[in-house]
């Protein structure tokens, strides 16, 4: 039974989670926000319609998921936002968290600005660009899910000792062993396609290869180091993609 005294000691210990986690999605907007800034710069126009039809999408989906999981694991944001600060994480993901996670976004971006600035691209069907939004939506929503279900979906590679970390099966994961990384992948393939860019699929596909590099690591690292995953890995087969990968 929960006593008044414990009672109001969880009830200050939520309010300072959540004051530490408004922060962190602030800041964590102020970058989302700076992405379309970067996008329409470079465009040199704001009369886009796909361009602010992305943005927008991106925004919704950014803010939402914040949102979903803060109400859900708002202790997973806070691991998020400090993710490089901690020693354990692993020396080879530092160097791919930056590029997956912001190096690799914003030179899809410029590109597709550029593109659309000097046109390097022809003219891209609208069902096309209108197929690349839905998976860009579809990708987001993976991406959502994973976090939702897995409270330990850190930003960087690193067993979470301190938290508890253990094999999470439910949700996208009993599907995928990395449900989130799937999503990338789909994202930074589609997004060039939803801005009318050919020439933006160099850096998205690039992208999308760090992240399948990183998936293999993770998953060594998983296999070796995380209680219960090699099982896991047993029932579900494909890291990636249902039934080839």
């Amino acid at each position: 039974m929960e006593t008044g005294a414990s009672r109001r000691q969880s009830q200050s210990e939520e309010g300072k989670t959540a004051v530490i986690t408004w922060r962190h999605l602030a800041r964590f907007l102020m970058f989302a926000l700076l992405l379309p800034a970067l996008l329409f710069a470079t465009a040199g126009t704001l009369h886009w319609a796909m361009g602010w039809a992305y943005t927008l999408i991106t925004l919704a989906a950014v803010i939402g998921s914040r949102l979903i999981v803060m109400r859900r694991n708002p202790e997973l944001l806070k691991e998020r936002a400090r993710a490089l600060e901690h020693a354990d994480a692993k020396k080879w993901d530092r160097v791919i968290v930056p590029i997956v996670g912001m190096y690799g976004p914003l030179a899809m971006l410029v590109v597709s600005g550029l593109d659309r600035r000097f046109g390097w691209t022809p003219a891209m069907s609208l069902g096309l660009q209108l197929t690349g939004l839905f998976l860009v939506m579809v990708g987001s929503a993976l991406g959502t899910g994973a976090m939702v279900a897995n409270r330990f979906f850190s930003a960087v590679v690193r067993i979470q000792k301190e938290r508890g970390h253990a094999v999470v099966s439910s949700g996208p994961y009993s599907f995928v062993r990395h449900p989130g990384y799937a999503g990338g992948v789909l994202g930074n393939l589609a997004i060039p396609l939803a801005l009318g860019s050919i020439w933006a699929l160099i850096p998205g596909a690039l992208t999308a290869l760090v992240t399948v590099v990183r998936t293999i690591l993770e998953d060594r690292t998983l296999q070796a180091e995380l209680d219960g995953y090699s099982e896991y890995a047993q029932r579900v087969r494909y890291r990636l993609l249902p039934g080839i990968w």
